[in-house]
């Protein structure tokens, strides 16, 4: 028992040690806030500890595919008032906002609790539908031709919350996929294809349910911050993705 306690001790002394490290190497890199690199050293000891490098791996991609496109056409959405707070670097609150979900189901891995292939898959969902809402709102505010509110299809102004266009929405499609497609040789191959398009396909979705939510209330509740609303959106695509795998038995 002291030598399987010595082990665990050293295994996240070492996720640690590593994420102090290539946190110190990467913070020169305009991806996050002096505070926001604390957080998400924090984060990756987090998924290190729990799901080991994959885990780790697959979500520094996100956040450096996440980043990459929100600095598309960074200069022109500055003009128009709808560019990302503090030139597209992310904060604590977003690191979480993002991450949290993805979190608590690492966590729930590393203790035992639940089944392990239904909880990656859901883990993956979580990011997938994160990738398609960045990929979405950022190539949407910069491209989209027409944008209208989700709810009752009226033209609206780039930027609203619930707002939705085609251009958008064709870049959240590919948001889910390439995310889906990064995460899958780590945690979903063993699950078959089936799982793999059911992540791509909640994740998607997911993205639409954050816009109809952005649309009925945020602006009607105050304390319902864009970082919650990413927390309600990964949850939902988490469990949601997890509910059909087990319908259609898809995680043995």
């Amino acid at each position: 028992m002291f030598l399987i306690q010595l082990s665990q001790t050293q295994h996240w002394l070492i996720a640690f040690a590593l994420n102090a490290l290539l946190i110190a190497l990467a913070q020169r890199l305009p991806l996050l806030t002096p505070a926001g690199w604390v957080h998400a050293g924090a984060l990756g000891t987090i998924l290190w500890g729990c799901l080991g490098w994959q885990g780790w791996l697959g979500v520094a991609l996100y956040l450096v595919l996440g980043s990459l496109v929100t600095r598309l056409g960074m200069a022109q959405k500055q003009r128009a008032g709808i560019a990302e707070a503090r030139g597209g670097r992310r904060g604590p609150e977003n690191v979480w906002g993002s991450a949290a979900t993805g979190a608590v189901i690492a966590i729930f891995i590393k203790l035992g609790i639940g089944s392990q292939p239904l909880l990656l898959l859901g883990f993956t969902a979580s990011f997938a539908a994160k990738l398609a809402d960045t990929f979405g709102s950022e190539i949407g505010k910069r491209w989209g031709r027409t944008t209208i509110l989700i709810t009752t299809l009226r033209p609206v102004p780039a930027g609203t919350d619930g707002a939705i266009s085609l251009e958008g929405t064709l870049a959240s499609g590919l948001g889910s996929v390439l995310m889906t497609a990064v995460m899958a040789p780590m945690f979903l191959l063993s699950q078959g294809s089936q799982a793999i398009l059911l992540v791509a396909v909640i994740g998607f979705l997911a993205t639409l349910m954050e816009s109809l939510l952005g649309a009925i209330a945020q602006d009607k509740i105050s304390w319902l911050s864009n970082e919650l609303v990413n927390g309600l959106q990964t949850s939902f695509a988490a469990l949601i993705a997890m509910a059909f795998a087990v319908g259609l038995g898809l995680t043995g």
